[in-house]
C-alpha cells in the first residue's frame, strides 16, 4: 500500500468529475489536480484510504497537447476555477462527457450527449461577483476566493472570469477597509463584522451589497463616494447576517444609496432584479438556453406551462408571451415581487406569479389546470428536484417536461425516476429500473454557462409515452 508523500510516475487515463487526473499507481486509485489526459506525470501521494488517494503533480514529465497556460496568478490556489489549464475545446469535450458519464452511472440511462453550447466569451462573463471576506493567519483582513473544498480565503486583486469591474471594485474596498480599519469576519471566532461584498451587473448597472454582522455600515458616505469611481449607476446595500452558519444572507436588507433594484432588457423582456433575485451569470449562453427551452415547450400556442423555480420571471415572460398560460413558483419572496413587476411592465395578463415551494405550490396549479395541455419547465438549485414533485409529474398527465440543471448528479436521478431507469423499493432507496417510466428523452443538450469551471448546465427534454 502507498505511504503519504512517497512518490509514482503515471499516465493520466482520464479526468475526475472536479477536473482532477485520474491515475492507478500500485493499486491505488489517485486523484490529482492539475493533471490531464494523456500525461506522464511524476506526483506526491497527500493521502490513501480504502484503495483511493489524492496527490500532488510534482513534475509534467509528457505535456498533453491540450496544456494551456493559465492566465490566473492564483489558478490552482483558488476554488472557484478547474479547467484554465485546458484548451476551451478540450474543456466542452469534458463536460460533455460528464454529463454522458453521469448520466450512465447514476441515473442508469445511456444516451448520446452532444458537444456544449459554447459561450461567446471564454473569460470575462460573469455577471455576478461574490467576495467573502475574513481574516488570514496574522489577523489581517483579506478579500478573494474560498480554497477548494475550505474556507480559507486566498486573497485577490482581479479575476479572469469577472470583466475589468471586478479589478476596480476590489481596489475600493481594500481601501475602505484599509482607512475604515474594518474587521474582516473571523468564522472560528465569530469576531469582525465585514462577511461578504456581492455585487450584481444589470445592464451597466450594478447592486452593490456589503453583508455585515452590524447594523450600521462605518463611514458610508466615504464608501459610496469610493465606488462612484467604479461605477456610474449604482445602488448600494447593506446586508445584516449574525448567524453563524455558512448562508451568506441574512434577512435584514437596507438600501444605503439608491432603491436596491435594477430594471434590465434581456430576450425581449423588461425584468426587475434585486441583491438576493436569481439571474443566470452569463447573459450570452443564458439567451441560447432559454430560446432552446422555450422552443421545446411553446409548439402550438395553446399549451399552459409552469415554470417552476422561477426567480425574476424572466422565462416564465417569455413562455407567457407563447403560450395560452403561464405560471411562475418561486421561493423568494423578493424574486416574487420582481416577477410581479415584470409582469406589468410587460403587459401580460397570462402571466401567473405564486411564490412558495415548488412541492407545497405545484399540485394546486395543476388540478386547477386539469384538462388543459400542460408543458412543465423546472430549472431546480443543486439539489435538484424535491422527490413529492417527481412522484407527482410522473404519475401526471403533462405531456412535456424541460428540466434545466447544474448538476449532473441530481439531474441523472431526477431523469432516471421520471424514465424509470431507477426505481424505489420497499426501503425508498432507488435501484436500477427496466425504463418502464412515464417520460422518455426526447432531447439533450449541454451548455457552457461556466467556462473554465468543472460546472455545466444541461437541459433535457422529456416527452410522456
Amino acid at each position: 500500500m502507498p505511504e503519504k508523500n512517497q512518490e509514482f510516475t503515471a499516465v493520466i487515463h482520464a479526468l475526475g468529475t472536479q477536473g482532477e487526473g485520474i491515475a492507478n499507481a500500485d493499486g491505488v486509485t489517485f486523484f490529482i489536480p492539475g493533471a490531464l489526459t494523456g500525461e506522464t506525470v511524476r506526483f506526491k501521494a497527500l493521502k490513501v484510504k480504502n484503495g483511493i488517494g489524492y496527490g500532488k503533480v510534482e513534475e509534467i514529465l509528457t505535456p498533453s497537447k491540450e496544456r494551456v497556460t493559465p492566465p490566473c496568478p492564483v489558478f490552482g490556489k483558488c476554488g472557484g476555477c478547474q479547467l484554465q489549464h485546458i484548451s476551451y475545446s478540450a474543456q466542452l469535450a469534458y463536460k460533455r462527457d460528464t454529463v454522458k458519464n453521469t448520466l450512465k452511472k447514476v441515473g442508469n440511462i445511456d444516451i448520446d450527449v452532444p458537444m456544449p453550447v459554447h459561450s461567446e466569451r471564454e473569460y470575462g462573463y460573469r455577471n455576478k461577483l461574490q467576495l467573502p471576506v475574513g481574516v488570514d493567519r496574522e489577523g489581517n483582513t483579506v478579500i478573494g476566493f474560498y480554497a477548494e473544498r475550505s474556507h480559507r480565503i486566498v486573497p485577490i486583486t482581479s479575476c479572469a472570469i469577472h470583466p475589468t469591474w471586478a479589478t476596480r471594485l476590489i481596489q475600493v474596498f481594500q481601501e475602505y477597509i484599509r482607512e475604515n480599519n474594518i474587521q474582516g469576519y473571523d468564522e472560528v471566532s465569530h469576531s469582525g463584522s465585514l462577511r461578504h461584498i456581492v455585487v450584481r451587473d444589470m445592464d451597466g448597472k450594478f447592486i452593490v451589497t456589503v453583508v455585515s454582522t452590524e447594523k450600521k455600515l462605518k463611514n458610508t458616505q466615504d464608501l459610496i463616494e469610493k465606488l462612484k469611481t467604479v461605477f456610474s449607476t449604482f445602488t448600494l446595500v447593506l446586508n445584516v447576517n449574525t448567524t453563524p452558519t455558512n448562508v451568506i444572507f441574512g434577512d435584514t436588507f437596507t438600501s444605503l444609496y439608491g432603491s436596491g433594484f435594477f430594471d434590465a432588457s434581456a430576450c425581449g423582456i423588461t425584468f426587475e432584479a434585486g441583491a438576493q433575485t436569481f439571474v443566470q451569470i452569463n447573459e450570452d449562453v443564458r439567451s441560447k438556453l432559454y430560446d432552446y427551452a422555450l422552443e421545446a415547450v411553446c409548439t402550438t400556442g395553446e399549451e399552459v406551462v409552469v415554470d417552476c423555480y422561477s426567480g425574476a420571471g424572466l422565462l416564465t415572460a417569455m413562455v407567457a408571451k407563447q403560450a395560452k398560460r403561464a405560471y411562475g413558483i418561486e421561493l423568494s419572496a423578493e424574486a416574487s415581487r420582481c416577477a410581479d413587476r415584470l409582469k406589468e411592465k410587460n403587459g401580460l395578463q397570462n402571466m401567473h406569479n405564486i411564490c412558495g415551494k415548488v412541492e407545497e405550490k405545484l399540485f394546486s396549479v395543476l388540478e386547477r389546470e386539469r384538462g388543459n395541455r400542460l408543458s412543465l419547465v423546472l430549472d431546480p438549485p443543486r439539489a435538484g428536484i424535491h422527490r413529492s414533485v417527481v412522484h407527482a409529474i410522473h404519475n401526471s398527465g403533462i405531456e412535456k417536461l424541460v428540466l434545466i440543471s447544474c448538476n449532473p448528479a441530481t439531474l441523472a436521478r431526477d431523469l432516471g425516476i421520471l424514465t424509470g431507469t431507477l426505481i424505489e423499493d420497499e426501503k425508498g432507496q432507488l435501484i436500477k429500473g427496466m425504463g418502464a417510466g412515464n417520460y422518455y428523452i426526447e432531447s439533450i443538450l449541454p451548455f457552457d454557462m461556466f467556462p473554465q469551471t468543472k460546472h455545466v448546465e444541461t437541459v433535457v427534454c422529456l416527452t410522456r409515452k
